[in-house]
């Protein structure tokens, strides 16, 4: 046990989980790679946690965390803050959401933390819908409508959640309906479960769910969704925590692939806006925004040095099409996984859209998770110098692969050739 591992252990949680049984240190990074405190260079197709959204190291944002530093770090949402009010109003912009109002956070939980506290306020009920095999956070309130057993530590909660089908489409009791019947069964359960309680405050969903292990409905479900929450005036919470700033190549947003019934009343966002730097927040209509009859500020939300980046990764990830980037070469990734996976008995699946792709692992013959060889998988990987993340949900377990979208087709390539080995050397 090397000595930063054995002192890891002596002050932190059990609970804080470090990947593979030598777990590394990454030092630092360049464009689409990392290196650890032995000289090891990686591939990083998991950019910590899909937080790296263009690349490590990017020029342009570390400018402008230096310069911003260089004049002053903070001074709290008591203040003014010129590079919080321009990133609100891009942010606002780029919703959709007519009158948006814009609140930062520093993470994702807490942004979804914040979606929840308005929608029970605004509509003065505690009861949330929420999909299985979902996950939205680690405080109180998100473990509380988390539907991934994994993630939930405890059963105790300030809400009432319920929790509809839909989330994951080759599993459960619709997964051999065709698409159009598949929603039209999901639509049925909501209607279902809504004729047996009071109306909810909203409705909370993830366009792809993460750690999850990148499950998706069909298209056009959570629009057929959003029919039904209009006639109780139940709110529709987008979590675009790692969805958003076009990952999937197909949408600037996750929720667009579900736009026939117009936008969300709500929409959280963190991971890769701060390219690393710890941003997140929500965007709301003005109504559902100001509905807060009491004091409230955020300490270290909104800070200027992490709007500095957000607005500097922003900037980078719009003027070079890292969205179109995504979908092109994610396309090409998804295509050569999923000729790799073909003649691999266990693997169940290769899902995604963009850089945004899930492998499911079972065990050959089965439907079953296979954890074991997972773990494998992720440390040959490693071993050929590839990092990738791992996820699932109920009985599953799936591989994350989610590179910085300014990924090359030669280093998708690269990628997909090691994962090859992986996948091979252990099935």
């Amino acid at each position: 046990m090397n000595d930063l591992y054995a002192r890891h252990r002596g002050v932190l949680p059990d609970w804080l989980a470090l990947y593979y049984g030598d777990p590394i240190e990454i030092t630092h990074g360049e464009g689409r790679h990392v290196w650890d405190s032995a000289g090891r260079r990686y591939l990083d197709f998991f950019g910590g946690i899909l937080t790296t959204l263009t690349a490590h190291a990017l020029p342009e944002v570390t400018k402008a965390v230096s310069e911003q530093a260089g004049r002053i770090i903070h001074s709290s949402t008591l203040y003014l803050n010129r590079p919080m009010v321009e990133l609100a109003e891009r942010i606002a912009h780029l919703s959709g959401i007519p009158d948006a109002r814009v609140f930062f956070t520093t993470s994702g939980t807490e942004a979804n933390d914040t979606a929840l506290l308005l929608a029970t306020t605004y509509r003065r009920s505690n009861t949330v819908l929420a999909m299985r095999n979902s996950y939205h956070g680690r405080s109180f309130s998100t473990v509380g409508i988390t539907g991934n057993r994994g993630w939930s530590p405890t059963s105790l909660s300030p809400l009432q959640t319920l929790y509809v089908h839909g989330g994951v489409r080759t599993r459960g009791p619709f997964a051999a309906l065709d698409d159009r019947a598949f929603i039209d069964a999901c639509v049925a359960d909501l209607k279902d479960v809504l004729g047996h309680t009071r109306p909810p405050a909203a409705l909370i969903a993830e366009p792809v769910q993460g750690v999850g292990g990148f499950t998706s409905p069909p298209d056009g479900l959570y629009a057929a969704f959003r029919d039904v929450l209009r006639e109780h005036g139940i709110l529709w919470i987008a979590d675009e925590v790692q969805t958003g700033w076009g990952r999937t190549g197909d949408h600037f947003w996750g929720w667009q692939a579900h736009a026939r019934s117009g936008l969300p009343d709500i929409v959280t966002f963190a991971k890769g806006i701060g390219n690393g730097m710890s941003v997140g927040g929500v965007v709301a209509r003005a109504e559902i925004m100001n509905c807060l009859d009491a004091n409230s500020i955020s300490t270290f939300g909104g800070t200027q040095v992490t709007m500095a980046a957000g607005l500097a990764n922003l900037a980078h990830l719009l003027e070079h099409d890292l969205q179109g980037n995504a979908r092109r070469v994610g396309g090409l990734l998804i295509e050569r996984l999923r000729a790799v996976a073909a003649g691999l008995p266990g693997v169940r699946e290769v899902r995604g859209r963009g850089l945004m792709i899930g492998i499911e692992l079972v065990r050959p013959g089965t439907d079953d998770a296979d954890p074991q060889s997972l773990a494998a998988v992720l440390e040959a990987a490693r071993e050929g110098g590839l990092l990738i993340g791992k996820g699932g949900g109920h009985d599953t377990t799936a591989l994350r692969i989610t590179p910085p979208l300014s990924l090359t087709v030669a280093e998708a390539e690269e990628g997909a050739a090691i994962l090859e080995h992986a996948l091979r050397s252990t099935y």
